[in-house]
């Protein structure tokens, strides 16, 4: 188990360049599995989710061929259901939560779809039911092996249906979107997300040759077709790590320009590290952080404190609480922090706190940060990353901190960010891999 080494209290300055969207790459890859004809797929990100997902598609027999550093083809003309069943297969797909959605595809395409309980973060209860309830609107039969927790899903053919999701869930959207693009008529899903993810899946559907309407709403409207062709597809750079950019920038008061962003796809993001106080220049397709030795927490119109909470978009992802509530620990002012869709993200708070971070964590969903104003510098400890956002996070800590701080556990984090040691160094940053 790799960890980093950070000896923080460097001033960065630099260009950095978002990656490909993680969260839109496991939903892409997918959707490969819809069509028997060749796939181009360009600015894939190097990260351990995705490569682990491209190896579960190999071994679902879709043959993929590395064009250059982020552009692959895939063709899934010769896919293989047994190797569903195998244990070699379960045991990679459980370590994968967003594996959960080779469901939708092969459900649609073949009719069957056998898969067992994905893994991931340790964030807390993440169920699978608006998933399982799509697909039985479209006709599909599951039964659930609490042995081998395993999933199995059947529908010789699938008819389209209106349905009002529980929850706004992404990957269930995705996953049924996926499922109903091959069905039989008509599919209304309302409440659907609608996150930059789904928006660029739809995309790439309809270039595949899906009717697909609605894109960018919570109410989507699909007309079923019998086969889908071949496309050629660009991913989005990472909204997450743009965020996460901003809130390093300010850490360490550091003047860092995040180049090749489209403003237009992060929604309310820089807006929510403007009520932090943190200054930037939105131009072009650019953004600009100045270093800034201070800046200050906003309150709201009747002078109460200020609260960051996440929502389904287009509300803050719940994806950047701990990117934003890291950064206000030596903000000026005081904020809650309100991660409202998982029990146990905010967890990690306690690996703050022994750097010295004022923290109240009122129960598992809030908490609330004094900021520190740089009036004492955190200092740098030994600590675990318990998942990719929190392990992000505790890394800005580190390098904002006095002294040298020991990150373990940091597999987590390369699930998330491509070689982000490297990317830092070439900002000047001193961190070390071992």
């Amino acid at each position: 188990m790799s960890s980093f080494e950070i000896k923080g209290g460097r001033h960065l300055k630099g260009e950095i360049t978002p990656q490909g969207a993680k969260n839109e790459a496991l939903q892409i890859l997918c959707a490969v599995l819809l069509t028997p004809e060749k796939i181009t797929i360009r600015n894939v990100p190097d990260i351990l989710d995705v490569n682990k997902l491209m190896e579960v598609l190999g071994d679902l027999g879709v043959r993929i061929q590395k064009l250059d550093q982020q552009t692959y083809t895939f063709q899934a003309d010769d896919i293989d259901i047994e190797v569903l069943k195998k244990k070699e297969f379960r045991n990679k797909v459980a370590s994968l939560r967003g594996s959960v959605m080779i469901m939708g595809p092969l459900l649609a395409r073949f009719g069957e779809a056998y898969i067992p309980q994905p893994g991931g973060d340790k964030i807390g209860r993440r169920r699978l039911d608006t998933h399982f309830i799509g697909f039985r609107n479209l006709g599909a039969k599951f039964s659930f092996d609490p042995d081998l927790k395993a999933y199995h899903v059947m529908a010789p053919k699938l008819q389209g249906a209106y349905m009002l999701l529980d929850e706004a869930s992404v990957t269930g959207t995705a996953n049924i979107i996926m499922a109903a693009v091959m069905a039989s008529g008509k599919t209304t899903i309302f409440n659907a997300a609608c996150e930059p993810y789904i928006v660029q899946l739809c995309r790439m559907l309809n270039c595949m040759g899906a009717k697909i309407s609605g894109v960018g709403s919570n109410l989507i409207t699909i007309e079923g077709v019998e086969t889908l062709r071949g496309c050629d597809h660009t991913m989005q750079p990472d909204m997450i790590e743009v965020g996460s950019f901003i809130g390093l920038a300010a850490m360490t008061r550091s003047d860092i320009t995040i180049k090749n962003v489209d403003h237009r796809e992060l929604g309310i993001i820089p807006e929510v590290f403007g009520r932090l106080g943190i200054k930037m220049d939105l131009s072009g397709g650019n953004i600009h952080i100045p270093a800034q030795e201070h800046y200050e927490v906003e309150t709201f119109m009747d002078g109460s404190i200020m609260t960051i909470a996440d929502a389904p978009w287009p509300g803050f992802t719940p994806d950047l609480i701990s990117i934003a509530l890291v950064t206000a620990t030596q903000a000026r002012g005081t904020v809650l922090i309100h991660q409202k869709m998982f029990e146990s993200r905010l967890f990690f708070v306690d690996k703050l706190i022994d750097m010295g971070a004022q923290i109240i964590l009122c129960d598992p969903h809030r908490a609330t940060v004094i900021g520190l104003n740089r009036q004492i510098p955190l200092r740098g400890v030994r600590m675990v990353s318990p998942d990719i956002r929190a392990g992000v996070a505790l890394l800005i800590a580190a390098l904002s901190a006095k002294g040298t701080s020991i990150i373990e556990n940091i597999d987590q984090i390369d699930r998330g960010y491509q070689n982000i040691d490297k990317r830092l160094r070439e900002l000047g940053a001193e961190i070390y891999r071992f």
